[in-house]
């Protein structure tokens, strides 16, 4: 008895440890604690977890990568091999694509395909609430979950050439079984999440860098001739 006792105090402790390494990466305490569109749809969260990145582009040069997400679309611009290995089917897209860029509530947006694990459905998310040029806010459809999960993307731009782009993901948990296994696979969710941002990140910086050099050259040649 007391040996079981000691282990899952050891496990509790190495997760609260984790956790507190993990949770809230790359933001400020504003930031992390600040409220945000979509969190009033889980309004007590077992688990809360809020990551961010600078990113030296326009906010509109960010906002059409995030419209595009999902498996069978743009894909979430993280970790293609690691998600490609236990099956998940993603390409993730070095290019805005037109046909993608319409999003609105009530859409969703896949991030397993049918299948997989036994999953019939798959996992998809729905768009519960959109700001254009800022919010998305994706909540976990009841029939593919076994918990209330929001996940929510926000650009905020800082003067006209930076932004900030922060993932905020809520979780409401109904067992004790769900809060530990939720918590085992917050260093996968930190990881994948990191991935996204930086992937989103040199897509914008990219692109937003290639059309400056454009326009420069461009002026050049109009100012030789």
């Amino acid at each position: 008895m007391v040996n079981r006792l000691v282990k899952t105090l050891t496990v509790a402790a190495a997760l609260y440890a984790a956790r507190r390494y993990f949770r809230d990466w790359g933001t400020t305490k504003a930031e992390s604690g600040g409220r945000l569109p979509g969190d009033e749809l889980v309004k007590a969260p077992i688990l809360s977890a809020t990551e961010g990145v600078w990113i030296d582009a326009p906010a509109a040069k960010v906002w059409p990568w995030l419209v595009q997400m999902g498996q069978d679309r743009g894909g979430l611009y993280s970790f293609e091999k690691l998600e490609n290995a236990v099956g998940l089917r993603y390409r993730n897209a070095d290019r805005l694509h037109p046909e993608w860029q319409q999003l609105e509530v009530g859409d969703t947006v896949r991030l397993v395909p049918r299948g997989w694990l036994g999953l019939a459905d798959g996992v998809e998310l729905e768009v519960a609430r959109i700001v254009d040029d800022t919010s998305i806010v994706l909540r976990g459809r009841l029939s593919s979950l076994p918990w209330d999960v929001v996940w929510s993307f926000h650009v905020i731009p800082h003067w006209d050439d930076r932004c900030r782009l922060l993932i905020r993901s809520r979780l409401a948990l109904r067992s004790p079984g769900e809060v530990v296994l939720a918590e085992l696979a917050g260093p996968a969710r930190a990881l994948i999440t990191r991935g996204m941002l930086l992937g989103v990140k040199r897509r914008a910086e990219g692109q937003w860098q290639a059309e400056a050099s454009a326009a420069r050259a461009s002026a050049d040649l109009h100012r030789v001739g």
